[in-house]
């Protein structure tokens, strides 16, 4: 098989793809021969950029889901077969971070809603998708966007930080189950991008300057510079990896 990166009739769904990284990654598969299901809570973002890859000669499709309710889960795999005939390609981007500041002052309710739309939604939609391949005896790819802040000790943001965390001790186990059935399952793990996700840093200029401090790059990255590393964890470039998260932070973690 020759070493190509494209997704020529692939269909992928790309969770939280409104804005930042999640749409960053929808436009590249499209440019890349995919057919895309761009998934957010809600619609209208998401029709824009739909529109916008439709313009460009690519196909998206949008379906408002809301992935920390089950239900939104099941519906959204069933209206991207519905639309595309097909799941092929899942990355799981859309998260959640509603508390910042010490780990011990956070109240149940923002470490609920973290826990649930960061650990269950990416459970969730992964366990559909599965019983799609499944049902198809097709091989897939699952993309699971972690962070840095799971592998690394993260101030101000623990909680957010241990969803990380669990989405990489996911991706291991599920890799390892899910290999018989030929889906791979992998991870992206980011540093800082130059997202509204990651403004609370960011924009804090003495945070700023810690971030830059320890980036070997002295940069963040963008949305773009993230996207390349799910294409190629998507395509058949990457047919014997799984199991891996694959950290794009600009020397971060080396430092």
């Amino acid at each position: 098989m020759s070493a190509t990166i494209n997704l020529q009739d692939k269909v992928a769904i790309v969770t939280g793809a409104s804005r930042g990284i999640g749409e960053a990654i929808a436009r590249t598969f499209a440019t890349n021969g995919a057919k895309v299901v761009v998934a957010s809570r809600k619609i209208e973002g998401l029709n824009a950029v739909a529109d916008s890859i439709n313009a460009s000669g690519g196909s998206a499709f949008a379906v408002a889901a809301h992935t920390g309710k089950e239900a939104d889960c099941a519906a959204l795999v069933e209206a991207a077969v519905e639309k595309f005939g097909k799941v092929d390609i899942l990355v799981n981007n859309a998260a959640t971070n509603p508390h910042f500041g010490p780990m011990v002052d956070v109240d149940e309710g923002a470490w609920d809603k973290t826990f649930q739309v960061n650990v269950k939604g990416y459970f969730w939609m992964t366990r559909e998708v599965v019983k799609h391949l499944r049902s198809r005896e097709a091989p897939g790819s699952i993309i699971h966007v972690a962070s840095v802040a799971g592998i690394i000790a993260s101030p101000l943001q623990g909680v957010y930080a241990m969803t990380k965390a669990a989405i990489i001790s996911m991706t291991k186990t599920l890799a390892y189950e899910l290999a018989a059935n030929k889906i791979r399952v992998n991870a992206i793990a980011p540093g800082f991008v130059d997202t509204r996700f990651a403004a609370a840093v960011l924009k804090n200029d003495t945070l700023l300057e810690e971030v830059m401090r320890i980036t070997p790059m002295k940069r963040y990255a963008q949305p773009d510079e993230i996207a390349g590393g799910a294409l190629y964890l998507a395509s058949d470039s990457a047919s014997y990896l799984t199991g891996h998260a694959l950290v794009i932070d600009g020397g971060m973690t080396i430092a």
